[in-house]
């Protein structure tokens, strides 16, 4: 039996995130439509991010992503679908963020964040949020660096194992560059560098059943939807609370671990970032174990 629908309803902002209303007031709620937010990567957490941020009842978006979806994408990633399969990730996450508000307004960016559009990524932006891939290491200080000189706050949430790790760097604060030092190594040690940085706690390494699907040097990890998940609820809570200027948010060097397979949270602090002491020791033993 099928179902006859005469008209689409008609969109109303208020009703629609009226249920926000109670942990948000109204003036608040009001104020994260006028925000915009620029996403940079739309696959395992971009993709998350995105929905979820529109949920939020945020309504302006910068989107960047050049990638299709593919089957191995279906572990973790909102958009991917056997009917999405070999569809752009911009194209199909815009889609479904159109589906809950008609009304957001879009700049979408199909070549992806490079150099010669990086100003334009960020023109007007409010806060960015990492979404890119592990491994793009260039991009992403490209990214970062750019954030910092704009004085726009930038939150990485990073989906490990079954938990999320945050950093937020905010401006005034310490850098990216500053934090992670990922050109102080050669090519070969940046993901083990950038790893080492996001979760200086390691709670994800307890439970790793086959280390072999760890593979740095190759470019190869393993992932979850649990994680990604969990990834946008605590970047869309950091990103409400910096826009909106409430609550306390712990800002690079400090930020927290949260593991759900072990039930542990860690607040981190690795003052002078990569440089400093434990770091250091921290990436000589695993370099080691590594053979980099």
């Amino acid at each position: 039996m099928g179902f006859l629908i005469d008209r689409m309803p008609s969109f109303n902002y208020e009703e629609a995130f009226s249920r926000n209303i109670g942990w948000l007031t109204r003036h608040e709620q009001t104020q994260l439509r006028h925000k915009r937010v620029a996403i940079a990567g739309l696959g395992g957490v971009g993709g998350v991010h995105l929905l979820t941020f529109c949920r939020l009842g945020i309504g302006k978006f910068h989107l960047a992503d050049f990638d299709t979806f593919a089957l191995a994408n279906c572990n973790r990633q909102a958009g991917a679908t056997i009917s999405s399969l070999g569809q752009g990730k911009l194209e199909v996450m815009t889609r479904q963020a159109l589906d809950i508000n008609p009304q957001l307004e879009l700049k979408g960016f199909a070549k992806g964040v490079t150099a010669d559009n990086l100003d334009d990524f960020l023109d007007g932006v409010d806060i960015y949020v990492d979404g890119l891939d592990f491994f793009a290491f260039q991009a992403r200080q490209q990214l970062f660096a750019a954030c910092a000189a704009k004085g726009i706050p930038a939150v990485t949430a990073a989906p490990l194992g079954m938990g999320v790790a945050v950093l937020n760097f905010l401006p005034g604060g310490m850098s990216f560059d500053d934090y992670f030092r990922l050109d102080d190594g050669t090519e070969a040690e940046k993901p083990l560098r950038f790893l080492m940085g996001l979760a200086p706690a390691r709670l994800q390494m307890g439970y790793l059943v086959d280390p072999s699907a760890v593979d740095l040097v190759n470019h190869k990890g393993p992932s979850t939807i649990m994680a990604c998940q969990l990834c946008a609820g605590v970047a869309a809570t950091e990103v409400m609370k910096i826009l909106l200027d409430r609550g306390s948010v712990r800002m690079a060097p400090k930020g927290y671990h949260f593991d759900a397979y072990r039930n542990k949270l860690a607040l981190t602090s690795r003052p002078g970032g990569n440089r400093n002491p434990l770091q250091r020791l921290a990436i000589a033993l695993a370099k080691r174990k590594l053979g980099i």
